[in-house]
């Protein structure tokens, strides 16, 4: 009955043990600051209704594109970046310039059954390679959810939302690509790295 209890015991630590270092390490993901007050989703708004995103690495203050939505929906792009990976990632900012508060339309999502699952997000941006005739969609996870902005809805008057959308690359000889998204204008952009 000893041997019993003591191989419990041990078994009991060995899984506290586990737990703790899990627990640690989730912890350590957060990165700390103000990140743990933000909801859990891949979307933030800026509380000073700024129309800037913060400047990133490889990332102008200034548009290189800006696109008008309905409602007084402004997309601006600051960088589409392509990395060693074989992605692009196109960063920017969703700003309600309009004076009331902008339910952003569903149709921004795109209408893939699997992306409408998932909840609202940018899902339905493109980028068009007019020269390669190829057109690119936001890439998914393993679970289908798209790699983009997700979880918002409203955006009121004056705030502003940084997005970041992810598509496969085209070939490296392309570097201008039309940007669309439902209900927007759209633009071209200028693809770097």
């Amino acid at each position: 009955m000893s041997n019993r209890f003591t191989a419990r015991a041990r078994t009991g630590m060995v899984a506290l043990t586990v737990v703790a270092g899990l627990a640690v390490g989730v912890a350590g993901c957060g990165g700390g600051g103000d990140d743990d007050k933000k909801p859990d989703t891949s979307a933030s708004a800026s509380k000073e209704g700024e129309s800037k995103p913060s400047t990133q690495d490889g990332q102008s203050d200034d548009p290189m594109a800006e696109l008008r939505g309905q409602d007084g929906l402004v997309l601006q792009i600051t960088s589409a970046e392509r990395d060693s990976g074989g992605f692009v990632t196109v960063n920017g900012s969703l700003k309600n310039d309009g004076d009331k508060s902008v339910l952003v339309p569903g149709a921004v999502r795109g209408d893939e059954t699997e992306i409408i699952r998932n909840g609202r997000s940018l899902g339905g941006a493109t980028l068009v390679d007019s020269k390669g005739k190829k057109r690119y969609y936001v890439l998914r996870d393993t679970d289908g959810r798209p790699l983009t902005t997700t979880g918002f809805s409203n955006l009121k008057a004056g705030e502003s939302l940084a997005v970041f959308m992810q598509f496969p690359a085209p070939p490296t000889s392309t570097t201008e690509v039309a940007f669309q998204l439902p209900t927007f204008a759209s633009a071209t952009i200028k693809i770097s790295g």
